[in-house]
């Protein structure tokens, strides 16, 4: 398991987002070389000059090109202090360095939060060599040595743990966008569905009585044309959503009292009647959005799969506590009367328990299929 462990890090990816250089990244610049320059100015144990100003570039320079080159700064960066640290011990040379160099910690950090697995591994083998170099050429005590390991150490795990954390985070990102994409697909599958499971029935019906009764197929298409044109509107809202940005306004859900709109003339087969009963006005939005999809929803399987359904009847009662809807149609039940279940019903089924109902749909004791959802008036997506 820890091969397997070693293994995923060293293979860990860049992340994609790194920021390119920008005015902060300068700005960072501007501030390490002015408190650089106050150092020179202000203090007297310092290195010889050449050496000071090979300290600022080293750890200086990299800085803009942290995120989105991290070894590379590392190297230059880290390379180069221990270079002049060598020749610093070779030539005996004494002073100590500017503070402003502890900026280093800003590209150990950079190293863990922007590079690869690859690349922070190199890198921090880079940095654990220099470690021993530098405390050579500036003799400390034990607790200083250890407290510089601990510094880097540090700033190596904090770029590490903010990284993990952003990956989390764009992991969440994705899936809310995965059940946003589920939720618009269910939609479209009800919405779709509906209308043209409507106009198939009309036009096959309006083809039937042409010859016999023009008038009634002039209906039919009326008819038709209403209802392609109430697929168009819907279809154009949900590809208006998936195009907007964040600050969209978008457009009121149907609810309960758009139910009735569900309901049809006794010209159409099957033939749809609507019952509302009880209170609906403190209806929670989503509750009410459910209601009306599961009923639209309940009809379209109707108007598919009901062999023989002359009638279907949707009625919807509210109480204090909850909200009941029932669909009823008289088609066969029988052995090949019914399709089997398909993504409709699944969708349904997810629809109720999202919201903390309960969702039950199947054939009656004598004809017919009947479907049954109970939701709480306060439900809301869990």
């Amino acid at each position: 398991m820890a091969t397997s462990a070693l293994r995923s890090l060293w293979a860990e990816p860049r992340p994609t987002n790194a920021p390119d250089p920008g005015p902060r990244d300068w700005a960072l610049v501007a501030a390490l070389i002015s408190w650089s320059v106050v150092e020179v100015v202000l203090r007297r144990d310092l290195a010889p000059g050449p050496v000071l100003l090979l300290y600022a570039l080293a750890v200086i320079g990299p800085l803009p090109w942290r995120r989105t080159h991290p070894l590379v700064a590392v190297a230059v960066s880290f390379g180069t202090l221990m270079i002049v640290d060598l020749v610093r011990i070779l030539t005996g040379s004494h002073g100590a360095p500017l503070n402003s160099t502890s900026a280093a910690l800003i590209l150990t950090y950079a190293l863990f939060r922007w590079g690869s697995g690859r690349e922070a591994a190199i890198g921090l083998g880079v940095i654990l060599l220099w470690q021993p170099i530098t405390t050579v050429a500036d003799p400390m005590s034990l607790a200083g040595k250890v407290g510089g390991y601990a510094f880097f150490l540090s700033a190596a795990a904090l770029g590490a743990a903010v990284r993990y954390r952003a990956k989390i985070r764009f992991r969440d990102i994705d899936q809310a966008k995965a059940r946003e994409r589920e939720q618009l697909a269910r939609e479209l599958h009800d919405t779709v569905a509906h209308h043209v499971s409507g106009i198939a029935i009309q036009a096959q019906a309006g083809r039937a009585i042409a010859a016999s009764h023009p008038e009634r197929a002039v209906e039919a298409l009326a008819i038709i044309e209403d209802a392609a044109t109430r697929t168009l509107t819907e279809l154009r809202a949900i590809v208006g959503v998936l195009r907007a940005s964040q600050d969209t306004e978008f457009a009121p859900q149907p609810g309960v009292a758009e139910v009735e709109q569900l309901a049809t003339d006794g010209q159409t087969r099957p033939c749809v009647e609507v019952t509302l009963s009880g209170e609906f006005d403190d209806l929670s939005p989503a509750v009410g959005a459910a209601i009306y999809r599961l009923a639209q929803e309940s009809i379209t399987n109707a108007r598919r799969h009901a062999r023989h359904a002359t009638q279907v009847t949707v009625a919807v009662t509210g109480d204090a506590d909850q909200v009941r809807l029932t669909i009823d149609d008289d088609g066969s039940s029988g052995a090949g009367g019914r399709a089997p279940a398909g993504y409709g019903l699944v969708g349904m089924q997810e629809r109720a328990t999202l919201l903390g109902g309960t969702f039950n749909a199947g054939p009656t004791a004598e004809r017919g299929w009947r479907v049954e959802a109970i939701l709480p008036r306060t439900g809301t997506p869990r």
